[in-house]
């Protein structure tokens, strides 16, 4: 018996290695720009630099797993609420090596190395960003793959999607919700195309420094893009490349019919545009009413109309940010999306692809 269990023992052992070999195998991806990189899949060690919830989502709670580094900053720094509903309840995220942030300069190309990962995953801003460092990674035998969701291309989303899925080692699952995506957007966009109206002038902005100052406004990037899927003539898109104030004297010419004033749940700023998780109701619109009461703004038509609308900015640059779109059309064509909740789909999005419950106010109107 003694002999036979041994024998069992290393036949097992030799069973599982094989399948793990198997299942594990070198493959070549092209990420969003094009590139092709061989990456031995599904990967065992990860440094994900951005987009920390879609990975969740599209690989699993358990993908986290694998991941052996992370930027951070990009995470706690900017969605201190968000981050701790995720460490709340995992708190092994707490333990990942931070490798540093691109945008503040301190990603570590030592720290990496380090680290030993089989891929580094970089969003397209950082691959930018990181210029002759990513060069450092390749020569050092790491292979880099960029995907992105701050562009706000359809297509990209859904690459950046099944690459994730790919890395995670979960095809199916990310297949699933870059159709679910797919899909969202193909609907508002046949929405838009039977009503047969003009495109409704609209304005975004960051509504991080309050009433006061006038934030960032966006153009090729992030709320410009999506308010474009969401059939909007964006009124800061002649004179905004990718994000930037707007003078405000162009913005009462513009006269637009509907505004978007994006916020997170930091309360730094008394009079900032205050969302997310943990944000109450009546402290959203508290603050959104805040910016009604600027200079010239009384007479602008989406302030006469009551079409003022607050949503959450850490609902952008994910894969689940197709509810934002649907939410701005809806503001932007209430009649052709009566039927729809965006909000609610958002709040689905958690509950039926990540372990952690959100509850907040994530988009709102006066």
């Amino acid at each position: 018996m003694r002999y036979l269990s041994k024998g069992y023992a290393a036949a097992l052992v030799a069973l599982l290695a094989f399948s793990g070999s198997a299942y594990a195998k070198m493959e070549t991806l092209k990420d969003v720009l094009g590139r092709e990189v061989k990456v031995d899949v599904p990967a065992k060690r990860v440094v994900l630099a951005f987009y920390f919830e879609d990975y969740m989502a599209i690989g699993g709670e358990q993908a986290f797993d694998k991941v052996v580094g992370i930027s951070r900053e990009a995470w706690e720094g900017w969605r201190p609420d968000n981050w701790a509903l995720f460490t709340q309840h995992r708190p092994s995220l707490k333990q990942i090596a931070d490798v540093g942030e691109v945008e503040v300069q301190t990603f570590s190309v030592e720290k990496v190395l380090a680290l030993k990962p089989d891929v580094v995953v970089l969003a397209d801003w950082q691959y930018k960003g990181l210029g002759p460092d990513v060069e450092r990674l390749e020569k050092a035998g790491l292979p880099v793959v960029v995907v992105d969701y701050n562009m706000e291309l359809p297509a990209n989303h859904h690459a950046s999607t099944l690459l994730l899925g790919k890395i995670a080692g979960q095809e199916p699952r990310a297949k699933q919700i870059a159709d679910e995506y797919q899909h969202a957007i193909d609907d508002v966009q046949q929405r838009i195309a039977k009503a047969k109206q003009p495109k409704p002038r609209f304005y975004v902005e960051f509504g991080n420094k309050g009433p006061a100052e006038y934030s960032f406004s966006y153009g090729k990037g992030m709320w410009g893009p999506l308010g474009a899927l969401a059939g909007g003539d964006n009124i800061a898109a002649p004179f905004v490349e990718w994000y930037g104030p707007m003078n405000p004297e162009k913005v009462l010419a513009a006269k637009p019919e509907v505004i978007f004033l994006t916020g997170t749940e930091s309360a730094k700023n008394p009079t900032a545009i205050q969302l997310g998780q943990g944000v109450k109701p009546e402290t959203a619109r508290e603050r959104l009413q805040g910016f009604t009461k600027r200079s010239g703004w009384a007479n602008l038509p989406a302030v006469q109309n009551q079409r003022v609308y607050g949503i959450y900015q850490g609902a952008s640059r994910s894969v689940l940010d197709y509810t934002m779109v649907q939410f701005m059309a809806k503001a932007l064509y209430p009649e052709q999306f009566k039927d729809i909740d965006p909000v609610a789909n958002y709040l689905d999005f958690y509950h039926r692809y990540l372990p952690v419950k959100a509850e907040g106010t994530f988009a709102i109107g006066l």
